[in-house]
């Protein structure tokens, strides 16, 4: 955990240490099966190396242009740039870059690979939609993912279904370039796609229950740090009741557009009748408002 003043949560660390060892699993199976596949264990080490560190170096440039986000200075967006130097200064930590995404879909993100080296957006539609309090409350919620940096741990989580994706759609090249003669090609290449096709299958399945394991959970615990840090649970449940019920409102192609970014969102970029509301990457939205529910009882116990 990093150290700022939102509050520890060993949950969180515990689940992000059994999903950090649960991917360098991941990796290092996909680097055994790239060099059965290769014959080339040099070249299958710098493929798995540089595509991990490839998502972990640009994990926000990357996610921000997704979004086609724009940075923006202080003179940009004042009030913006005011809520997150308050903030950040009650939590003790660096600011990171701020953004703004211009579209309707109300919701905001942070991404990064360190506290030093990250990014908040919010979309103009969650700006029109809450209130000053509101937002703050999202701010601060989207801040506890950078102070803690399970934020990073998403990001590469995510980044091995996609290196999956790359080993399948790429086999039969990197077979062909480097399997030997063509008898070698015609009598194995075959079997061999079939066991990367379905190593591949096998890694992308163990990748998404690692990631719905951390996602939900660090949902709930971002809810609990922002709720505290900011003392107002109450304007957090109001900014998630109204995003949730406008999520509806939101084309369904715009919705398709966004759900690569969905499990990085402050909530989910689904209508809660669809059939993806059952693996959504985030809790159910009364389990949330529960929880801030107890924040708040204990914050008057304490007042």
């Amino acid at each position: 955990m990093a150290r700022s003043r939102f509050r520890t949560d060993r949950g969180l660390s515990l689940r992000m240490g059994g999903v950090s060892f649960g991917l360098g699993a991941l990796y290092i199976l996909f680097g055994a099966v790239l060099f059965a596949f290769m014959g080339n264990g040099v070249l299958a080490l710098v493929i798995v190396l540089a595509i991990a560190w490839g998502q972990w170096y640009f994990s926000d440039t990357l996610a921000l242009k997704s979004m086609n986000a724009q940075i923006v200075e202080p003179h940009q967006a004042p009030e913006l740039h005011a809520m997150i130097d308050r903030l950040c200064a009650l939590a003790d930590m660096p600011k990171p870059r701020v953004a703004i995404a211009v579209t309707d879909m109300p919701n905001a993100f942070a991404t990064g690979r360190t506290p030093n080296h990250s990014a908040v957006c919010v979309t103009t539609g969650i700006m029109q939609r809450l209130d000053a309090d509101e937002l703050e409350g999202v701010l601060a919620h989207e801040l506890s993912h950078v102070a803690n940096r399970d934020v990073t741990v998403m990001t590469v989580a995510s980044s091995i279904g996609l290196l999956a994706g790359f080993i399948t759609r790429w086999g039969v090249y990197f077979g062909g370039m480097f399997g030997g003669g063509n008898r070698d090609r015609d009598n194995n290449g075959g079997p061999a796609f079939i066991v990367v096709f379905l190593v591949s299958l096998l890694v992308y399945a163990v990748s998404f229950v690692l990631i719905r394991g951390l996602s939900r959970y660090r949902e709930l615990s971002a809810d609990r740090s922002g709720a505290y840090m900011t003392g107002r649970p109450s304007k957090l449940s109001s900014a998630l009741v109204k995003i949730s019920g406008d999520m509806s409102r939101i084309p369904n192609s715009d919705l398709r557009e966004s759900q690569a970014m969905s499990a990085f969102f402050f909530a989910p970029a689904i209508n809660r009748e669809s059939i993806g509301a059952l693996f959504s990457t985030h809790p159910p939205l009364q389990q949330r408002l529960d929880q801030l529910a107890k924040v708040s009882a204990e914050l008057s116990e304490q007042g």
